[in-house]
């Protein structure tokens, strides 16, 4: 009989502790899952689930003004937040409601509770202690606003999807796959949209190309762009509304100022000064290839480790974890994450999809390569009267012929590239592609017959 009440005590219930929970009860280990806030963590509530969701409303008023040219009536269509946002909550309430099924099925016990580590073995929930061979440290990022004068007045993600009302002027603060895909949301929704950056272009870690073809894309849609910019203080006017005093003295109002400047590790009041868990430099939780801590019974992951910041990817991990521990067949054998050509998309307007690298770094990677480009006016635009272009780009080694990075800009870039990425995983070459049919006609089919290289 263990000496612990539990095997495995997990602190977080979003995407990568569940699983990690789910699979270890699975493979019998006694397990407990303590969540204060959110079940399903981030993605669920405040994150990637109802940020589509607001996305496919925002898709609409395109949607309306193409009809048109396709024969359908001009009446305006009117839009109503509360019903979207109303909508919403009763949506993520019955995903609340499936991942505690998905946990209470598993036999994982469930405790709605904040826990803080007090020992290597001990977690305090509520009042009472409890021990636990493993702990696992699964809580996610969380949403930081830097302190200026007026920051109280500016609010995060974790407030944007459920205002009181629907804010006329939005201004946007950051350039990362948050405030870019807001800056979709709130101007395809009706508002008029400034998105605020203090670098020269948005989306610094994405291939310059695809950055720059998204800027005009997004401005073409009516976002305003304003970079090389920021915010030095915000006041709250009688009327409510907001006037933000700019970094070269201008200023600019709105109903509403979204801060998505970033996310630090929620580890605040986790008890990690009562263990030997080391931290990086950036605050995140340090681990080995097995996310195993410097405390040798305590693991960690997902974002709170500071990796690849992807709802997948901790998904992964947690999964990889479980087995490693726990599974009869791989128990102690190495976790063996790969994460190399990891698909992803941001959900701005136009979506971008990309898996493999860069042009830029597959440069300094490999030297030499080719690179295949192509922008178009999608079939569709050309009776909508749309003028939004999508562009598709793939970056080949010369030596291997080996495509090493494939990029969308367009409609569904997001679902075309997840077929990509297992191309590209398998070591798919530019000759495999350039023998595969396309599917005529669709913009995808465009990956197959890039022939030329543009250089």
């Amino acid at each position: 009989m263990s000496k612990f009440d539990y095997d495995l005590f997990v602190i977080g219930a979003g995407s990568g502790g569940v699983r990690a929970a789910r699979m270890a009860a699975g493979f019998g280990a006694r397990v407990a899952v303590a969540e204060d806030r959110y079940m399903g963590g981030t993605c669920v509530n405040v994150g990637c689930v109802p940020k589509k969701l607001y996305v496919y409303a925002s898709q609409f008023s395109d949607a309306y003004r193409d009809a048109t040219g396709f024969g359908w009536g001009e009446a305006a269509p009117t839009f109503n937040w509360n019903v979207l946002r109303d909508n919403k909550v009763e949506e993520i309430s019955r995903l609340n409601g499936i991942y505690v099924n998905l946990l209470e099925n598993s036999g994982a016990e469930i405790f709605n509770a904040r826990a803080k580590i007090t020992g290597p073995n001990t977690v305090l929930v509520g009042d009472k202690e409890l021990s636990a061979e493993r702990i696992l440290i699964a809580t996610g990022g969380w949403p930081f606003i830097p302190n200026f004068p007026g920051s109280e007045h500016a609010i995060s993600s974790n407030e944007v999807f459920d205002l009181a009302e629907f804010p006329k002027r939005v201004l946007v603060v950051g350039g990362g796959y948050i405030a870019v895909e807001f800056a979709g949301i709130f101007q395809g929704l009706g508002a008029d949209t400034t998105l605020l950056y203090r670098g020269e272009l948005f989306l610094r870690s994405f291939d310059q190309e695809v950055r720059e073809f998204v800027a005009t894309e997004i401005a073409r849609k009516g976002v305003n762009l304003a970079f090389n910019s920021n915010i030095e203080n915000i006041e709250k006017q009688a009327d409510g509304s907001l006037l933000a005093t700019l970094t070269d003295g201008t200023q600019t109002e709105a109903d509403m100022i979204l801060y998505a400047t970033g996310r630090k590790p929620n580890l605040l009041d986790l008890g990690l000064e009562n263990i030997n868990v080391k931290l990086s430099a950036k605050g995140t939780i340090e681990v080995d290839e097995n996310f195993q801590t410097s405390q040798a019974n305590i693991y960690a992951v997902g974002d709170v480790i500071g990796g690849a910041e992807l709802t997948p990817v901790a998904l992964a991990e947690g999964m990889a974890l479980a087995r490693h521990l726990y599974s009869p067949e791989h128990k102690n054998a190495p976790c063996n994450m790969d994460y190399e050509s990891i698909p992803t998309a941001v959900f701005c307007q136009p979506n971008i999809g990309t898996v493999g690298l860069s042009e830029e770094q597959a440069k300094e990677k490999y030297g030499e390569i080719s690179v295949f480009s192509s922008s178009f006016r999608a079939l569709k635009n050309t009776i909508s009267g749309s003028e939004e272009r999508t562009m598709m780009k793939m970056i080949v080694d010369k030596a291997s012929d080996r495509v090493i990075g494939v990029h969308m800009v367009g409609p569904d870039a997001g679902e075309i590239i997840q077929g990509i990425a297992i191309a590209i995983k398998a070591g798919a070459t530019k000759a495999v592609f350039d023998g595969t049919i396309g599917i005529h006609p669709t913009a995808a089919e465009e990956f197959v017959t890039m022939r030329e290289a543009t250089r």
